[in-house]
């Protein structure tokens, strides 16, 4: 279930695959009962869109009880959410600073929050220090073949 799929979901798609991450795996009647009350759509709609999310690899059948088929997903939240991020930096050229502004400008963005962003990216950094470059050994390598 853990598979890394770059797979292009809609927003309706997105909101049934939030529904079945919620409880792991279930019927489309269980999916359908997850969305939200005051706009929950038909079970056929849910069952048009899981069908596709069929079609899509996103999800897959697990197994049938009764009349109904119990669906997983085969797309992680993670790799779904960073599909979303990518493409909405690239409609920002790329860069995350006006996005990261605009953060920041609504208060959705606060100084914890930088401060946690800023280990993070110290731990990634000196993480990408450690690792040696393609092609070369690194100090430890180089020592103990001496």
């Amino acid at each position: 279930m853990d598979r890394k799929k770059s797979i292009r979901l809609t927003r309706f798609e997105l909101e049934i695959m939030h529904a079945l991450w919620e409880i792991g795996s279930g019927s489309v009647r269980e999916i359908q009962e997850r969305l939200p009350e005051k706009r929950r759509p038909a079970y056929t709609t849910v069952q048009t869109i899981v069908r596709r999310l069929e079609e899509k690899d996103a999800v897959r059948r697990l197994k049938k009880i009764g009349n109904a088929f119990i669906f997983e997903p085969l797309v992680t939240r993670k790799s779904a959410h960073h599909r979303l991020i990518n493409e909405l930096l690239e409609s920002f050229g790329g860069s995350a600073r006006p996005l990261m502004a605009h953060l920041a400008e609504t208060g959705k963005l606060s100084l914890e929050d930088l401060k946690e962003l800023e280990a993070m990216l110290a731990q990634c950094s000196s993480d990408a220090s450690h690792k040696p470059e393609p092609g070369r050994r690194d100090d430890s390598e180089s020592r103990s073949l001496k």
